[in-house]
């Protein structure tokens, strides 16, 4: 139909007007460390995946089964990947079906579409494509349909679900196939979009032992710092809700005088932040195996089959991937939504502790099933909504050093920096308008002309 020619032309358009940001496909993607001088940087370096501790990438090697050079080259392919699944989004429209990675050093990259006539577009950016029945946005809408059907149902039988772009469908993940199918019946999701999963354990929260660097509330309970932040000229730390509510005290692992509560979600999201006395110092760093600093350099979101690693005090240094972002989860106090889904491990102790990818910070732990001897899941709630809801900045080593423009005046346009923008976001910068490729909180020296791995001027 001639809507269809159009759409193709504009597709290859956008494909074409952004070649030259790219690299020669995700197998050359692993030697883009370095762009020749005065280039645009590379979302390797853009991501700071250098900056990723000798303990993560060692954790990488033992969860993920890879060996040290195999752990360095996923973090690069996978910050390629994220940026080209960003570009071929945005070309494609209402077409696009989701993204994600696979391979031992994430290697492949797979983009679905519901029109055939984009495979070209998608392989010409050194993807593989999938055409599939239902677009993203048709997911997210039937996964937005169960949520609100699960606000008036028990869901403790059918606990999980999300959009599992993989097999183009919404997941319920159930301990009784019939409380799946009550959940379908009174979301109204058609059958052809759904599917059941069976799961035999309850998912729970990481109570009252130690994460990755441990608080206590009210001198009883125990939780872990997730990322420390700033608001203004106030410090802090973002932590889950379940932790602790608004205005609870907390001291530190010393047990000495720490801050208070200021904001708690939960259920229907986990997410806190504890503003801290003078007496503590926000760091750009999580604590590491050994007590070694892993930096913070940013909060760009992991796609689907990305490597993600938390740390926790009762576990250590654990590594997995990203099964499904969009996640709905019941506990026994309620649902939270969305989440993301991973394959690390956690245990007790290990709630409101650090996911992060390379050197960026993905979220707070929030709860799971399973432990670290036999296995299991983990979700987290993601670090950039909880910096968005409460108005939080990340800390970050550079975040607020200036970079990027130096000197004379600013160019001016709507971007501002501690803005966390999501994909599909538009913003003008210097006169020049830009369409936000992969979610982020900004920071000075990521202005969408210095970042093209996140940002495409339209």
């Amino acid at each position: 139909m001639p809507h269809r020619h159009r759409h193709h032309r504009a597709v290859g358009a956008a494909v074409a007007a952004t070649a030259a940001l790219l690299v020669a496909g995700l197998s050359g993607s692993a030697s883009a460390g370095t762009a020749p001088a005065g280039s645009a940087p590379t979302a390797a370096e853009t991501l700071r995946t250098d900056a990723a501790p000798p303990a993560l990438l060692k954790a990488m090697q033992r969860d993920l089964g890879l060996d040290a050079q195999q752990a360095e080259r996923r973090l690069v392919n996978e910050a390629e990947a994220g940026a080209t699944a960003g570009r071929l989004r945005a070309a494609l429209g209402g077409d696009f079906a989701g993204a994600w990675v696979r391979g031992a050093e994430s290697g492949t990259l797979t983009v679905a579409t519901t029109d055939a006539g984009d495979v070209a577009a998608i392989e010409a950016r050194g993807a593989e494509a999938k055409v599939v029945r239902h677009s993203l946005a048709d997911l997210d809408a039937a996964k937005a349909r169960l949520d609100k059907a699960a606000a008036g149902l028990n869901t403790a039988d059918a606990p999980v679900w999300y959009v599992d772009t993989r097999t183009n469908t919404v997941v319920v993940e159930a301990i009784r196939p019939a409380a799946a199918r009550s959940l379908l019946s009174a979301a109204g999701v058609d059958g052809s979009l759904a599917r059941v999963k069976n799961r035999t354990e309850r998912p729970r929260t990481f109570y009252d032992l130690r994460g990755g660097e441990a608080y206590y509330i009210n001198n009883s309970s125990r939780c872990s710092i997730g990322f420390p932040i700033t608001k203004g000229t106030q410090q802090g730390f973002a932590t889950a809700g379940h932790c602790g509510r608004a205005g609870s005290s907390t001291t530190g692992a010393n047990r000495v005088a720490q801050g208070t509560f200021q904001g708690s979600i939960f259920p229907g999201r986990d997410m806190a932040w504890v503003a801290t006395n003078s007496q503590w110092t926000a760091t750009p760093y999580v604590l590491g195996a050994g007590g070694q600093n892993v930096q913070v350099t940013g909060s760009t979101a992991s796609p689907v089959g990305a490597s993600v690693c938390r740390s926790g005090s009762t576990t250590g240094w654990h590594c997995g991937t990203v099964t499904q972002l969009n996640t709905s989860v019941t506990y026994q106090e309620g649902t939270i939504s969305p989440v993301t889904k991973t394959t690390v491990c956690a245990e007790p102790g290990d709630s409101g502790g650090s996911f992060i990818s390379g050197s960026q910070a993905q979220g707070v732990t929030s709860g799971g099933s399973g432990d670290c001897r036999s296995g299991g899941e983990t979700f987290f709630q993601p670090i950039n909504a909880l910096l968005q809801n409460y108005g939080l900045t990340l800390k970050t080593t550079g975040g607020d050093d200036g970079g990027g423009d130096d000197g004379g005046e600013e160019p001016g346009g709507t971007w501002a920096a501690g803005t966390v923008y999501q994909p599909g976001d538009t913003v003008t910068y210097g006169g020049a308008t830009f369409r936000c490729l992969q979610g982020h909180q900004a920071y000075a020296g990521w202005e969408p002309p210095n970042v093209p791995a996140l940002w495409q001027r339209v």
